[in-house]
């Protein structure tokens, strides 16, 4: 798989054979996901260079076969990480719709974007790690997929502006200041510990805590009253 490719399904498990069993599809999807939360650790602890099919398959827990089988290379597997959390993350933002209230729908796309820190921060690590590195398999998704619903949701912002529901913001700006205030506590989980005087990791309560703070700071910020 080439560098800078729109995501697609390109591994042989989309290949589905038409007559699988409930059995064997749970199967395939168990030893897929281990594969992938083992891929996110290795990726996360090592970066993409460092590295192997072996290392992920030992931390599976599974025989280095079944990784590639799954995912035929490393470029695979990084697609897929990536796709899965870019996924979750845009996902996420569906809330925003034109008819939604604005207070509530902002407060459940931060509160989900930090639980996603909080629920997986080496997919985030990843993803920042590949921001950080030029976006070198990245690049045509920011540019086409990202864009066109960062696009939309923009439009979305626009029209509860035009209808007096907030202050004149800039909407792009504002995706880029959720999208740093959120992840933040994944990418340097170490960093918020240490300042936060936690052993190792933030605690549950640390990111309940962020996601109130943030969402008060968006809000006011947008002058958008809380429907609280």
């Amino acid at each position: 798989m080439k560098k800078n490719q729109t995501f697609g399904t390109s591994n042989k498990s989309a290949r589905r054979p038409s007559g699988a069993t409930a059995g064997r599809e749970a199967t395939r999807l168990a030893k897929e996901q281990k594969i992938l939360q083992a891929a996110e650790e290795v990726f996360a602890e090592v970066g993409f260079a460092g590295a192997t099919t072996s290392a992920i398959a030992c931390k599976a827990g599974l025989p280095k076969a079944n990784v590639h089988y799954y995912f035929r290379t490393k470029e695979d597997l990084i697609h897929a990480v990536l796709e899965n959390i870019l996924t979750l993350w845009l996902d996420s933002a569906d809330v925003i719709v034109e008819t939604a209230d604005p207070a509530e729908a902002l407060s459940s796309y931060i509160r989900s974007k930090i639980e996603y820190s909080r629920d997986r921060p080496n997919a985030s690590k990843v993803f920042a790690s590949e921001i950080l590195h030029g976006a070198p398999y990245l690049e045509g998704f920011l540019r086409n997929q990202l864009k066109d619903r960062v696009d939309f949701k923009t439009g979305v912002i626009k029209k509860w502006i035009e209808r007096g529901l907030m202050d004149p913001v800039p909407p792009e700006h504002l995706f880029f200041l959720i999208w740093s205030a959120t992840q933040t506590y994944a990418d340097f989980d170490c960093q918020v510990a240490a300042v936060l005087g936690r052993r190792k990791k933030p605690k549950p309560e640390d990111f309940d805590q962020a996601a109130e703070f943030i969402t008060n700071i968006v809000l006011k910020g947008c002058g958008i009253k809380s429907g609280k």
